[in-house]
């Protein structure tokens, strides 16, 4: 064969690529074509869909909110490598938050407007979120918010993968109540919607239902450090119980000046709804040994599929990485908006919000979880009692909680 016989036409060559190439696109080609899956602009090609992840990377929260980053994006990889979302990898627009909440609200409209994501995986503290909700209610976005957060919302454009105040607040209340007879609190929280709902809530319940005594309340502004005169008015008040609501960097001089006061655990209970292996890492286990934390996951839990996602966390982050309560719920969001839509065959918003409800995943880490019509997770509450290494013994664990963002007589 003359080597112009083996290009030519139909020659060997010819049939090698053409072979080659029927065989890439058929690799390439998604299970269906974009414009039966996106009918409404969103950036999604037949190979690719793009989301957005936003959080605070720099700032007082981001001692917080890294976890959340780390975690979004473990879970996207591995979803890419089974294949990806309807045959389409994940690609992610990354965008910093900075502890600051207008800065928030730009970049979810950048996210939405210019870059037509498909979902965004994103924000920490409340404040965050109410700055951004109207921009998704808005542009009809779609967000994963994985923080514990006070509940009295409800968003058809947000699915809510932490606890709301019944699941959280009102659960780790009452089993403080019940296994340390508490019957004073002392009320603290950092200054902004979160700590100050969830208090008004935590105040109501211990007056009204535990006929308990709130015996003092204080509050101060994200990235405080100086705790010493609020810790004198602990003192003198002496409650049953300090309430910590304290957020992000400022936990670190919370704890440590608790301690260098002589307030620790063998003395004094005191129950946290905030502080998870993440703030723990910085504040450094030996000065919380002996506090509890109430919430639904706890690095340490004990089941096949959390040692599954500790290992794979570890493996991409290092060895000393830690896993919080938050950061295991923000890797929930694009699982649970893969199941929603390959459930609704579709990546359009309508589509994939009126799917969701009944998604199901018996592979969380935190053990199981489902969504409720109410857009949030029915999931379980744990007290975790603080060791020295930074992790917790698991004392409590309630059944199943239905979510109730609206709980009656609370608002």
């Amino acid at each position: 064969m003359t080597l112009r016989s083996y290009l030519a036409p139909h020659g060997p060559a010819w049939r090698t690529l053409a072979a080659g190439i029927a065989m890439g696109l058929a690799l390439a080609a998604p299970a269906t074509r974009s414009a039966e899956v996106n009918t409404t602009g969103l950036a999604v090609t037949d190979s690719t869909v793009t989301v957005g992840d936003l959080h605070s990377a720099t700032g007082t929260m981001a001692i917080s909110e890294i976890g959340s980053i780390q975690a979004e994006l473990l879970a996207i990889d591995q979803i890419n490598a089974m294949g990806g979302v309807l045959g389409r990898k994940i690609q992610v627009i990354k965008e910093d938050g900075a502890s600051d909440w207008p800065t928030f609200a730009e970049k979810a409209r950048k996210l939405l407007v210019k870059d037509k994501v498909a979902a965004v995986f994103g924000c920490w503290t409340s404040a965050s979120r109410k700055a951004v909700l109207p921009v998704f209610e808005k542009e009809n976005g779609l967000l994963y918010y994985p923080t514990f957060y006070e509940g009295l919302e409800q968003s058809k454009n947000v699915i809510y993968t932490g606890q709301e105040a019944t699941q959280q607040i009102i659960a780790g209340l009452d089993w403080v109540a019940k296994e340390k007879g508490a019957k004073t609190f002392f009320l603290i929280g950092s200054d902004y919607i979160w700590p100050r709902t969830s208090n008004k809530i935590a105040r109501k319940h211990i007056e009204n239902v535990l006929k308990g005594k709130v015996v003092g309340e204080e509050y101060y502004p994200l990235g405080h450090t100086n705790f010493r005169s609020l810790i004198n008015k602990v003192k003198l008040a002496k409650p049953d119980v300090i309430y910590s609501v304290v957020v992000g960097g400022s936990n670190v001089s919370w704890f440590k000046q608790l301690k260098a006061a002589g307030i620790t655990a063998d003395k004094q209970t005191l129950l946290t709804i905030s502080t998870t292996e993440d703030e723990v890492k910085g504040i450094g286990g030996e000065n919380v040994v002996g506090f509890y934390s109430a919430m639904k996951y706890f690095q340490s839990l004990d089941n096949e599929n959390n040692k599954k996602f500790v290992e794979a966390f570890k493996a991409k982050y290092g060895a000393d990485s830690v896993i919080g309560d938050v950061t295991q719920a923000a890797y929930l969001g694009p699982w649970l908006w893969k199941a929603a839509v390959e459930k609704a065959g579709s990546f359009d918003v309508d589509k994939v919000a009126a799917a969701s409800p009944g998604i199901e995943l018996k592979t969380a880490p935190e053990g199981y979880v489902k969504i409720h019509p109410n857009h949030h997770l029915w999931s379980k509450l744990r007290i975790g009692k603080w060791k020295k290494d930074g992790q917790v013994d698991v004392v409590y664990e309630s059944g199943l909680i239905e979510p109730n963002p609206f709980p009656e007589g609370y608002q």
